[in-house]
């Protein structure tokens, strides 16, 4: 039987870290560059890596290059 662990983030690298833009910005290379469902990116984004919904939404609209603020404003 295989049993997978968890890694903790250091604490530099966890929410409000100095150290947790690094985090977003591998999650926007993730987004823009990895094949898959938008769906299980954001799922492994939120439960696995740990970003809040709110990091998730900065890196999803950084890696559609405004695109998705663009949108829900209606522009």
């Amino acid at each position: 039987r295989i049993t997978m662990t968890k890694k903790t983030l250091k604490p530099e690298y966890q929410p409000g870290g100095a150290q947790r833009h690094v985090i977003i910005d591998k999650a926007v290379k993730y987004i823009k560059e990895f094949p898959g469902l938008q769906a299980n990116k954001m799922q492994f984004l939120l439960e696995e890596v740990g970003l809040s919904e709110t990091e998730y939404l900065e890196a999803l609209n950084r890696a559609s290059n405004g695109e998705l603020v663009r949108v829900a404003l209606g522009d």
